[in-house]
């Protein structure tokens, strides 16, 4: 057996698509309500997209990630499974070695440090494009003259700052250089270290669990329950690093405000308390069900697709 195995990554890759496109809307108001756009709740934040923007609200930035997430799945599949049978080989010299703790926690947190490299551009993109709004209402706008004079119910043509992905990195690029690329990194290790560790070690503990006696691959409903329960338990725990990286990637929309991760960590909770840091946390909860489900079932089906040619 190979230790390096071309499939993982083509499996990642079809798993990947199927969860962006269950997943992107409720990703774009986990968007929205961390970077603090006034909306009261989840079913304001919903609601109010919906009201402004209709459903194509839900799916703005949706053609660069199902471009370009297919991709970082494939690049996170591939690698967790590639590592992990490579730690097998070296610790226990085979690569077909029963992974144990040690070893899943190894592949994982490498599987995190080398998303990022790929991810925070990804995510940059996305954030910045999907904070992008539709024409705006201007109420109690002022004119400078004699007195204050009330104009209301105006309506503002905002034009929007990118025209689409390819736009957005040109403008990012000229504007911030490589670096503005990256904006939010350090916010995104803190998130994706620790956060595909309870992605990844769940979900072979849940399969273990819902498939007594070990033998042969999981039955779909099996690994489809599993990929939930592990998307939302990796989402809910990395919710407070998630806020951080959204506000700073969404940041140069506007005025920055933000200096770096412990400045945004600072002045989010001066500002807005403790519980800004779990914005989001019932959306993620929601949206990693469905998506990671989707995701671990795509993969496995696929893989056992492939390695059945």
């Amino acid at each position: 057996m190979k230790v390096f195995q071309l499939e993982d990554f083509l499996a990642g890759w079809i798993g990947g698509a199927s969860s962006v496109v269950v997943g992107h809307p409720l990703d774009t108001v986990k968007t929205r309500l961390q970077a603090g756009n006034g909306y009261r709740n989840t079913l304001h934040c919903v609601l109010t997209i919906y009201r402004k923007e209709t459903i194509s609200g839900f799916f703005k930035g949706l053609s660069f990630p199902l471009a370009s997430i297919t991709v970082y799945n494939s690049v996170v599949f591939g690698f967790f499974s590639n590592g992990q049978r490579l730690i097998s080989k070296f610790r226990h010299g085979d690569g077909r070695h029963p992974a144990d703790m040690l070893d899943l926690t190894l592949a994982s947190m490498m599987t995190g440090l080398v998303s990022v490299g790929l991810g925070a551009p990804v995510d940059l993109v996305k954030i910045r494009l999907q904070m992008q709004t539709q024409p705006l209402l201007a109420e109690n706008f002022n004119l400078a003259g004699n007195g204050s004079v009330p104009l209301r119910s105006v309506r503002i043509q905002a034009q929007p700052q990118y025209r689409g992905p390819l736009h957005c990195i040109g403008t990012i690029l000229h504007t911030e250089g490589v670096q503005g690329l990256y904006r939010g990194a350090g916010a995104m290790i803190l998130r994706d270290v620790p956060g595909y560790m309870l992605y990844f070690i769940p979900y072979m503990l849940f399969c273990d669990w819902l498939s007594p006696g070990g033998n042969g691959s999981p039955h779909p409903c099996s690994i489809w329950l599993a990929g939930g329960l592990a998307g939302s338990i990796s989402w809910v725990t990395a919710t407070p690093a998630d806020v951080v990286k959204s506000r700073l990637q969404a940041d140069a929309l506007h005025q920055r405000k933000y200096k770096g991760v412990l400045h945004c960590i600072t002045h989010s909770y001066r500002t807005e308390g403790v519980h800004v840091f779990f914005r989001g946390a019932t959306v993620n909860a929601i949206r990693g069900f469905p998506m990671s489900a989707t995701m671990f079932l795509g993969y496995e089906l696929s893989l056992k697709f492939f390695r059945n040619l």
